[in-house]
């Protein structure tokens, strides 16, 4: 019995992994596409894209940087209730920025048609959706992006959407701020940036509602 039981550990935790390795792979494809219209890009990636085309940097390790300052910050607002298994977000980060890397070398076309980037953004936003509402739902180790809403949520007293809508509205004025302050006006922002807001929570939403019904008849 305590075999099967092991067995049957084994089997759960290899499928979570291998799940939560193909939402990593899709937000990073998501957030990939999404530079690729060239309509705005989703709002948490929105300072490391402007910073990264400002100061010519590589777009993945300006992201890397970006996550870890995240990380940092997350260690700051919850102090001692911190836990220690938070910091394996830096090495999650490390092979996520690798996918971000591989993708934009790899899907280099350049999409003229306003079609086009219309028909790709809105693949980008229901890839980024998937992906980051896979990658939480395994309950494994949560990307930095979502972990620093986390953080703020518990120290604000607020729900995760309030804050993920507000920690959104940081990043692009942020990136605003930067591309103003350099003369790179918009660098990054547009409406591509709006609708990844609107549309990435709608399709987490979605998969979530599909998710608990399909583990509810699985259990049943």
């Amino acid at each position: 019995m305590t075999e099967d039981n092991n067995n049957k550990r084994f089997i759960s935790w290899f499928w979570r992994i291998l799940f939560y390795i193909l939402s990593l792979l899709l937000l990073a494809l998501g957030i990939i596409l999404n530079t690729k219209a060239g309509l705005g890009v989703s709002p948490i990636v929105s300072v490391a894209y402007s910073t990264s085309n400002i100061m010519e940097w590589d777009f993945a390790n300006t992201t890397l940087g970006l996550y870890i300052i995240f990380v940092i910050i997350e260690f700051i607002l919850r102090g001692r209730k911190s836990k220690w298994y938070d910091i394996l977000q830096i090495p999650l980060s490390m092979v996520f920025t690798r996918f971000i890397h591989l993708f934009d070398k790899y899907i280099n076309f350049e999409f003229a048609a306003m079609w086009q980037r219309i028909t790709v953004l809105i693949i980008a936003i229901i890839l980024t959706g998937i992906g980051a509402a896979g990658s939480v739902n395994v309950k494994l180790v949560p990307n930095p992006g979502d972990g620093i809403v986390a953080a703020i949520a518990e120290k604000i007293h607020k729900s995760m959407g309030f804050t993920k809508n507000i920690f959104d509205l940081l990043c692009i004025s942020t990136s605003f701020i930067i591309g103003l302050v350099t003369d790179h006006f918009l660098i990054g922002i547009g409406i591509g940036t709006i609708l990844a807001v609107i549309g990435v929570g709608r399709v987490v939403a979605l998969f979530n509602y599909f998710f608990r019904w399909f583990c509810e008849v699985h259990n049943a």
